[in-house]
């Protein structure tokens, strides 16, 4: 008698705990000490990780961004979906109906929106524009000059990307997207996100440009590098802002950057790690916690100490994400 097709065992779901980020420890503080137990609605977003070639392997473009942001002082370009990124213009590459499988979501215009916002924002914060007047090409050089004066039109709400596209006979290359995984911003936290972020590598002949007028930093660094040095103040005295100078980098921004810019490293090329996102079915998606360093649970006021007299320190919370295992572990 044959015997049927073996099914591989799914790798088991690794625990990573990370530094809270010093932005968010008073609502931490709060959730513990007085039981807040209903999460805040969640805002949808999208991020880009760009990425490039350079002398110590994978380099990607981190910025700083001013002010409490569920995605990090220091992060990877992105923001909140709008309304009008569901409006339509020319598609070369997957389409909203292929691009709402692989994010996991049954709404076809939410998938436009989150390809559109990952988009407009990259496109916003960095000059780095995802269109071409064909499947084959990209804009050339759309980070100064005339394209900044729409960058700012963006940025404030006065003109759409799509409409821009269209004027321009441009239609939006999602096929240079990668998609890396659905991430939840923590329950405790005043601001809270639904998060897809993606990964693209910079296109050939154009610039990356702070946005005039409000970008206040924004380097290319090895992933390396980063990843290594979490732990140190060099980023965020490098940065020279008020909110980063003294802080390690693990305390300016969240669990999806450090274990992307882990995976980047461990590629060492942007082929490889363009190619190691290639997946089959839908995006993994990740819940981000919060968890008692001690004995890494998640603090409970019903079981732990009296609210308004919590006993567990700054130090104690960390912030926790179980992994699927295999590549991500």
């Amino acid at each position: 008698m044959g015997h049927g097709p073996v099914r591989r065992q799914p790798p088991p779901a690794v625990l990573r705990t990370f530094d809270l980020p010093d932005e968010q420890m008073t609502a931490a503080r709060s959730w513990v000490a007085y039981g807040e137990r209903r999460p805040r609605a969640a805002r949808r977003a999208s991020s880009v990780a760009v990425v490039r070639d350079g002398l110590h392997g994978v380099e990607t473009l981190l910025r700083h961004r001013a002010g409490p942001t569920p995605l990090g002082a220091l992060a990877f370009p992105g923001g909140s979906l709008e309304d009008f990124d569901e409006e339509e213009c020319t598609w070369y590459g997957p389409t909203p109906a292929q691009w709402s499988r692989v994010l996991g979501v049954s709404d076809h215009r939410l998938a436009r929106r989150h390809i559109m916002g990952a988009v407009r924002e990259l496109f916003e914060e960095t000059g780095i524009l995802l269109a071409g007047r064909d499947r084959f090409s990209v804009a050339e050089d759309p980070g100064g000059g005339e394209w900044m004066e729409i960058r700012q039109g963006l940025d404030r709400q006065e003109l759409t990307l799509a409409s821009v596209l269209r004027r321009r006979g441009y239609g939006v290359r999602t096929d240079l997207l990668r998609a890396v995984g659905q991430w939840h911003s923590p329950g405790f936290a005043h601001r809270r996100f639904i998060t897809h972020y993606f990964a693209v590598a910079a296109p050939q002949g154009q610039q990356d440009s702070l946005l005039a007028g409000k970008g206040t930093w924004a380097r290319w660094r090895p992933a390396g590098l980063l990843t290594a040095g979490l732990g140190e103040t060099r980023l965020g005295d490098a940065v020279g802002r008020p909110d980063t100078v003294g802080r390690t980098f693990g305390r300016l921004t969240v669990p999806a950057v450090p274990l992307l810019l882990e995976r980047m490293a461990a590629a060492g090329s942007t082929v490889r790690f363009m190619m190691d996102l290639t997946i089959r079915g839908s995006v993994p998606e990740f819940r981000v916690e919060l968890l008692d360093r001690i004995d890494g649970h998640t603090p409970d006021p019903d079981t732990d100490p009296t609210p308004g007299t919590s006993a567990v320190h700054d130090d104690d919370l960390r912030l926790g994400v179980e992994l699927p295992g295999g590549r991500w572990s």
